[in-house]
């Protein structure tokens, strides 16, 4: 793939996800088309997305770049779960690409789909041959896929986080994994909705989906081993931004020797080379009680960027890995890990119209 030749498409191009997509898509250096299908293709692309004015894009519908599958080198699938499925055996049929940003085919198992979203899988062909898109883990896979999964948004979050603990044998895999997800307004979607209104999320925590929320079980089936993940999610008073809290179950034969600098060489060791993933390795200060915010990574951070920051401690007394991990839902939690999984697929350099820092 040489440089201007890239097409791209983007189905769902109305939401908070296919706006970021469009915009990273716009300051991409080797993007020359791009196509924005939306349901609502009667209403000015600039009024949806005020932030593009100027960009000259006009939304077409999902139909019509269907249609005209074989134009696209990759079309993102920006969709409700459900929409993807319906669209991926014509579209891969035409010769395209397809990252899907939708649940439709992160579950290698139809059956885990549906105990984890309430419905049966009908594209179970396309499934065989889908590539879950976690860059970082699965770099060699996603560089040969036609078809990628790209990872829910608290689940590539906390998966950067706790996966090396799992792989280096330090996590006790018997013992449930604890995670708290805070995730910004704009993980809520944008249809009206009166709890997350500006004058009723203010100040607020908006708890959701406690009963068993659906990415637990995508982290379950990632991180393997009979992992039980319990995940405990809210809304904070932000519009963006992915924060996650670990409590990670040490391995009884490891406990006496663990310690905050050794986690921090196990990180250092995992993520060196990986550009967009980097550990707060800042020295603790102060003695036991003092509250040292410095050595955790915060959401200002990496908001607006591709990156995910990650901290870490230890909890000798309880035998417990704490890790702090953040992302923007908006970039690395969505649209930008979509663009770095086409960057692997097209053969481009990975970090291609990513290399932004966050605001």
């Amino acid at each position: 793939m040489t440089a201007t030749r890239v097409r791209a498409a983007v189905i769902g191009a109305s939401g908070f996800t296919g706006g970021e997509m469009l915009r990273l898509l716009l300051n991409h250096p080797d993007v020359a088309g791009i196509a924005a299908a939306a349901r609502s293709a009667d209403e000015p692309l600039e009024s949806v997305h005020p932030h593009l004015l100027g960009s000259g894009l006009q939304f077409t519908t999902p139909d019509e770049v269907t249609a005209r599958a074989g134009d696209f080198d990759v079309v993102f699938l920006c969709t409700p779960s459900g929409e993807a499925m319906r669209r991926a055996d014509e579209l891969l049929a035409a010769g395209t690409r397809v990252v899907d940003l939708s649940a439709d085919f992160r579950f290698p198992d139809p059956g885990r789909y549906a105990r984890a979203y309430g419905r049966e899988h009908t594209a179970t062909e396309a499934l065989a041959e889908a590539v879950y898109g976690v860059s970082e883990f699965h770099r060699d896979e996603i560089a040969k896929a036609r078809l990628v999964a790209n990872p829910g948004c608290y689940v590539i979050t906390a998966l950067l986080g706790v996966v090396p603990l799992y792989e280096k044998g330090v996590a006790d895999p018997a013992l449930p994994l604890n995670l708290v997800g805070i995730n910004g307004t704009s993980g809520a979607g944008n249809k009206p909705r009166a709890e997350v209104m500006h004058p009723n999320a203010f100040a607020a925590l908006l708890p959701y989906s406690l009963q068993g929320h659906r990415h637990a079980h995508e982290l379950e089936d990632r991180i393997g081993g009979g992992v039980v993940v319990d995940l405990s999610t809210a809304h904070g008073n932000f519009a963006r931004g992915i924060h996650i809290q670990a409590t990670v179950p040490v391995r009884a034969g490891v406990r006496a020797e663990l310690s905050r600098e050794a986690l921090l060489d196990l990180y250092r060791a995992r993520y060196d080379g990986e550009f967009f993933v980097r550990v707060n390795t800042r020295p603790a200060q102060g003695g036991l009680t003092d509250k040292d915010y410095r050595r955790y990574p915060t959401l200002a951070g990496v908001t607006g960027s591709n990156f995910c920051h990650i901290g870490l401690d230890y909890d000798a007394e309880r035998g417990a890995v704490k890790v702090v991990a953040v992302t923007d839902n908006l970039v690395k939690g969505a649209a930008g890990s979509a663009i770095q999984n086409m960057n692997l697929m097209l053969g481009l350099d990975e970090t291609a119209g990513l290399r932004t820092y966050g605001f």
